[in-house]
């Protein structure tokens, strides 16, 4: 004993704390372990896509040596079917995003990791509350966390200032919003003159989250918070069907689906041929690469006398396999990728979406193109993803579908909330 305590006595103090604060890496860098870890990560996207969520795992990898990611692309169009597939069999990735439609599937599974208490432990790079409320969606249930978004993309109006300028408007929706008088109105007499000049005002999408957007820049609602669909009984979302109605009528705005073959609404847009189109920060590299083109944000117009309302959000979440070998690693990863730090790592200088996490907004504001990039931080922070429709399957094609009808002049408002009414009501049922 006492020759050992010479020997202890000998190592002088400072190389002793270094010895026993090496032994206890902090959970979160890569020095904690020297075990090989290997997680494969599945994601849909195009080639471009992927490059950026490859720099997230880059940045990951970097810092713990001794976990190796496989990011793995999966074709978009059977990702949901080949997703389900694999988890049913015990055979999936350990970490994968989750479109805002299967995310409720997948719930039900109980194949993907409640991540509730791992998001408020020190091993965890981000927690539950640095995200905006609204953008759970159906990855929040019941109070229990199943998936994080990777990052969001709130729907805004893009406006062609050139168009606009051809069409004698002096005004510009800047202007108006500014005055608090970006309304319903505004935007009908808006389009009918740029209509008027020869060009499309507004091009609508029969992709519900425009319908929704509508509805709610009206204060209406088209499902209450148990799923039942409330829009026969709820004038302001009947009064928003019937605004398209008369604006696609008028030739204010023009329904995407009846546009010439090869003649899409954004290609449309930069030739200066159409005034409006909503989107979420998708369509911004493309728009700011064309030099010719003028170009600005404004948030969607408003029917309550408020300035701004709840637009719709399109969302991506990450969640985590219940039977990975590696979940407290898949774990961890996935919160570094949905972190401030992980979606700098992703989205600097990408420009096709929004941080979904807060701490790095200048990825967004600190943009010289548009003017005005911080509409989108706006809308992320009082816009809504949408938690309820997503919960049925096939609903969003039943909607579309009867939408469809009065957007081509097959039938008109009335008959189109009739039909949603019974057709959305039965396709609940069934799936009861």
């Amino acid at each position: 004993m006492k020759k050992k305590w010479t020997i202890w006595k000998a190592i002088p103090m400072f190389l002793i704390l270094l010895l026993v604060v090496s032994g206890c890496g902090g959970s979160k860098s890569g020095g904690g372990s020297d075990k090989k870890v290997e997680l494969s990560m599945a994601a849909w996207g195009n080639p471009a896509e992927i490059k950026v969520y490859q720099k997230g795992v880059d940045a990951y990898m970097k810092d713990h040596p001794n976990v190796k990611i496989k990011l793995v692309p999966v074709p978009g169009d059977n990702y949901e079917e080949k997703l389900l597939t694999e988890l049913s069999g015990g055979k999936s990735h350990d970490i994968f995003y989750v479109g805002a439609e299967t995310m409720p599937k997948l719930v039900e599974t109980g194949k993907i990791v409640e991540l509730t208490e791992f998001l408020e432990t020190s091993a965890s790079y981000v927690s539950a509350s640095e995200f905006a409320d609204g953008l759970w969606g159906a990855a929040r249930k019941d109070g229990k966390i199943y998936g994080v978004s990777v990052d969001n993309n709130p729907l805004v109006m893009h406006y062609n200032k050139k168009v606009l300028a051809d069409a004698g408007i002096d005004k510009t929706p800047q202007d108006l919003y500014e005055a608090g008088e970006w309304n319903w109105q505004a935007f009908q007499d808006m389009t009918a003159k740029i209509n008027a000049a020869g060009n499309k005002g507004f091009v609508a999408d029969g992709w519900t989250a425009h319908l929704f957007s509508w509805v709610w820049s009206n204060g209406g609602q088209l499902y209450d918070e148990e799923g039942n669909f409330v829009l026969a009984d709820n004038p302001q979302a009947q009064e928003a069907v019937k605004y398209l109605e008369t604006n696609i009528k008028n030739g204010n705005f023009t329904y995407a689906g009846s546009l010439p073959k090869g003649q899409g609404a954004d290609a449309m847009f930069m030739s200066n041929q159409v005034g409006f189109v909503a989107a979420g920060r998708w369509l911004t590299p493309m728009f700011s690469e064309n030099k010719a083109l003028e170009f600005d944000y404004i948030p969607w117009p408003t029917n309550t006398g408020n300035k701004m309302e709840p637009a719709a959000i399109a969302i991506a979440y990450m969640s985590v396999a219940k039977d990975s070998k590696n979940v407290e690693e898949a774990m961890k990863f996935m919160s570094y990728y949905t972190s401030a730090e992980g979606q700098k790592a992703r989205l600097q200088g990408n420009g096709n979406a929004v941080p979904s996490v807060s701490g790095v907004d200048e990825l967004i504001t600190d943009d010289a193109v548009p003017e005005h990039a911080e509409y989108l931080v706006d809308a992320r922070e009082i816009g809504i993803v949408e938690a309820q429709q997503v919960q049925y399957p096939g609903l969003e094609q039943v909607v579309r579908d009867v939408m469809e009808l009065m957007y081509l002049g097959k039938q008109d408002a009335d008959k189109t909330i009739s039909e949603l009414d019974s057709k959305v009501k039965a396709k609940i049922a069934e799936h009861k």
